[in-house]
């Protein structure tokens, strides 16, 4: 069954989401007979990667806020973060625009590496205070997780994937989606934010079962004949 998860690197709730999602996977039986596709999703697509500036003060600008507001909500983000046993450093974080760190995330899904991916890379921005937007970072995390460096760096500098990144924003846009996390079960159901964990379970639950009716063998009454097979033959 296919689950796919609409994100951003830069999202403090898609990190939390992902861990609260994972710990969901730990209590379902079937998650082998699951495919997961993260897909991206650009919060602030016009975001000038800033080191020189603080993501309160970043927050503030973009969001019309009070400087003080905009350090309450990262604040209450880490506090979330550190229930879902993350550790958020915000002082640290380098406001980014995340094109580049979306189209590694393509490029590892292409080596079945696309969890890894989102993983450092969440890591990277959020706990370590990395730049996602600087090419040598991303080749760094890239190798981190078994990407070949120079492969890496040729489509990072060709931007190989990102129509792929552009896609799936307008794929999201089609859906409706308007923030992020988002996750759809099979194409069917959708859970919107960073839920608990016992939802996700009951999403899973739910969503497989239709699936597994949905793929199971029609149950045929069959009046038997002569036949050919490729084991016995034609009898």
């Amino acid at each position: 069954m296919k689950i796919e998860i609409w994100s951003d690197i830069i999202c403090p709730f898609c990190y939390i989401g992902k861990r609260k999602f994972e710990a969901a996977l730990d209590q379902f039986n079937d998650k082998e007979q699951l495919q997961i596709i993260w897909k991206s999703f650009q919060l602030m697509p016009e975001l000038v990667t800033a080191p020189d500036k603080s993501l309160d003060e970043v927050l503030a600008e973009a969001k019309g806020l009070p400087l003080q507001e905009a350090h309450k909500m990262n604040v209450q983000a880490t506090a979330f973060a550190k229930e879902a046993g993350l550790h958020y450093h915000m002082d640290k974080v380098i406001p980014a625009n995340s094109l580049k760190a979306q189209q590694l995330v393509h490029f590892a899904k292409n080596k079945g590496k696309q969890n890894e991916a989102e993983e450092v890379l969440f890591r990277a921005y959020f706990t370590d205070g990395k730049n996602i937007d600087d090419m040598q970072t991303l080749i760094s995390l890239g190798t981190e997780i078994g990407l070949d460096p120079q492969l890496l760096k040729t489509a990072l500098q060709e931007g190989t994937f990102a129509k792929d990144v552009l896609s799936d924003i307008h794929e999201a846009q089609q859906i409706g989606i308007t923030g992020v996390p988002f996750f759809v079960f099979n194409r069917k159901f959708a859970l919107s934010g960073a839920q608990p964990s016992a939802v996700f379970v009951e999403a899973l639950k739910k969503s497989f079962q239709d699936w597994q009716a949905e793929n199971n063998s029609p149950d045929l009454d069959i009046v038997e004949g002569k036949t050919c097979s490729p084991d016995k033959g034609c009898e």
